[in-house]
């Protein structure tokens, strides 16, 4: 929460007003004391001192912003910037399903989604953490959290397909438990999927809320074509097709606050990687600006020597 993270020395600032009061008594003083010695030595020295005075002002002015800057400076002023230090967990959830061995994306669709996957954790900022999860009839862990990007994508080139069936509820649930091994820390999760969930013990929706409960985004992907693509033929020689379910990919993204995109081919995928770097929202955090108070401090109090003794003084 931004604010003064040692607001007593705020009360410091009650001295600016009483060293003006103090300063303002005893220049006036002064000219009483210039007027009661002579009314001719008084015109004399009104004349001569006028600028002098001025200048006075100007150095005391200074003086006081310098002694503003620095108790400012001193209670630690914090406002919030874009975080820098702790990252963003980004956790991948990728469909190995038997499905994603159809050849309509080069060479494959899985090799095609483990490019595009590489090519996103390759443009996140260095801070972010990564995560892989894989799941068919259920779900594991492919690389855990971690911001050395290299062994992320080792991890990933590493995934294989299965034979096995879909299970979107447990991948996505799993997902969630990753991203809340590390609590107090902005999390996203991006789904890539090509077919409907048929397998697993936990459906889309109890993990849409368990998501939504942890305060977690989802970004979904539709992997398809836009003709039917041919998996195999069943033993009585039907052929047998892929399906995408983006009725379900769509609702996940829509009710966790996240985006559904769709990919037709290897070139869009690509595109869609590319673009989620964008929409991976990093948090703010308040930072301290008391550094920023107190070298403006310092610069006044230079200026203010130099106006004094420099070659630009203003009082000789």
């Amino acid at each position: 929460m931004s604010g003064f993270y040692e607001p007593a020395w705020l009360f410091a600032l009650l001295l600016l007003p009483v060293l003006a009061g103090v300063y303002w008594y005893i220049t006036r003083k002064k000219k009483q004391e210039a007027i009661a010695f002579s009314r001719i030595a008084f015109v004399k020295s009104a004349l001569g001192d006028a600028r002098k005075s001025k200048r006075a002002h100007i150095l005391f002015i200074v003086a006081l912003a310098v002694i503003g800057l620095l108790v400012i400076g001193l209670a630690d002023p914090h406002i919030p910037l874009e975080q820098t230090k702790e990252g963003t967990n980004v956790i991948l959830v990728l469909d190995i399903s038997g499905s994603m061995q159809a050849s309509d994306y080069q060479p494959t669709r899985i090799e095609a989604a483990k490019t595009a996957a590489e090519q996103l954790v390759r443009s996140l900022d260095p801070k972010d953490s990564v995560g892989v999860i894989t799941f068919q009839s259920g779900a594991t862990t492919a690389a855990y959290l971690s911001q050395d990007k290299d062994r992320v994508i080792e991890k990933i080139a590493a995934i294989q397909p299965s034979s096995g069936e879909t299970a979107i509820g447990d991948g996505l649930a799993l997902g969630v438990d990753m991203a809340q091994s590390v609590p107090n820390k902005k999390s996203v999760i991006i789904l890539l999927s090509d077919g409907v969930n048929n397998a697993g013990v936990i459906t889309p929706d109890e993990a849409v809320a368990l998501a939504k409960s942890a305060g977690i985004p989802v970004f979904t992907v539709g992997l398809g074509t836009t003709t039917p693509t041919i998996l195999g033929y069943d033993w009585l020689g039907n052929p047998q097709y892929t399906q995408l379910d983006e009725k379900t990919l769509q609702s996940i993204a829509d009710q966790t606050g996240g985006k559904y995109f769709k990919s037709v081919d290897d070139k869009t995928l690509k595109e869609v990687y590319s673009g989620l770097s964008s929409d991976i929202v990093h948090e703010k955090e308040d930072t301290s600006i008391k550094d920023y108070f107190i070298a403006a401090a310092l610069v006044l109090l230079y200026l203010e020597f130099w106006l004094r003794y420099g070659r630009g003084r203003i009082i000789q």
